[in-house]
């Protein structure tokens, strides 16, 4: 589990909520799968709309900008964006999500899914994000415009909303790296090489990342 601070700018979020405003939002369940749409109590907004298709589009160029996401889940292939809002009494039971998600043509591997959140966490009650790792639940409720990052093969549910509105970008990665412990290992020696000063070691580490992206990469 990572979270992302500042992915959308305070002035990113209010257009995105702005043009959510008009949207049409329908019944969760019609996008869930298996068991998980028997705990699914939220709406989702109408991915048929230009306006949605736009904003999706917008949001996920923002996503791609941040640096520290780009080194962490090194992104493939991405799953459609959507975008929910849960109201009072409304949650999203423990599940798990589908492994492998879209059509024939459009089909990839689900390695990492991610919550963007769009309200800050005052003006709602509840709605947690809770995941249920090795070292127990861990549970999320940043602030507006803040994205968590986790496994999609963990469970997780969103807790029970008490007052207010919880409205978020919710979507998922195929990574070009398909082990969790390999995208790890990249990942550290990432950060290890914006701490360095640019000379030999730099470009030898340049080096080894470079071969093992080429080693592990499943384009």
């Amino acid at each position: 589990m990572l979270t992302l601070q500042a992915v959308l700018s305070p002035e990113d979020i209010a257009l995105v909520r702005e043009g959510l405003a008009g949207a049409a939002f329908r019944d969760g369940k019609k996008t869930a799968g298996g068991d998980a749409r028997k705990v699914k109590a939220n709406l989702q907004a109408d991915g048929g709309d230009e306006k949605v298709a736009a904003l999706s589009t917008f949001v996920k160029k923002a996503i791609e900008r941040h640096p520290v996401f780009s080194a962490y889940a090194r992104p493939a292939r991405w799953s459609r964006l959507m975008f929910n809002k849960y109201g009072p009494g409304q949650t999203y039971g423990m599940h798990v999500d589908d492994p492998v998600m879209g059509g024939v043509e459009g089909r990839l591997r689900t390695d990492l899914s991610f919550t963007l959140f769009l309200s800050d966490p005052d003006l709602y009650e509840g709605g947690e994000l809770v995941i249920d790792g090795m070292d127990g639940e861990r549970a999320g409720k940043p602030s507006a415009g803040d994205m968590i990052v986790y496994a999609t093969g963990a469970l997780h549910r969103v807790e029970p909303v008490i007052s207010g509105e919880r409205l978020a970008c919710v979507g998922w990665i195929q990574s070009l790296i398909r082990r969790a412990d390999e995208r790890e290992i990249l990942f550290d020696l990432s950060r290890t090489r914006a701490a360095m000063g640019p000379g030999e070691a730099r470009l030898l580490l340049d080096k080894s990342v470079a071969s093992l992206v080429r080693l592990w990469g499943e384009p």
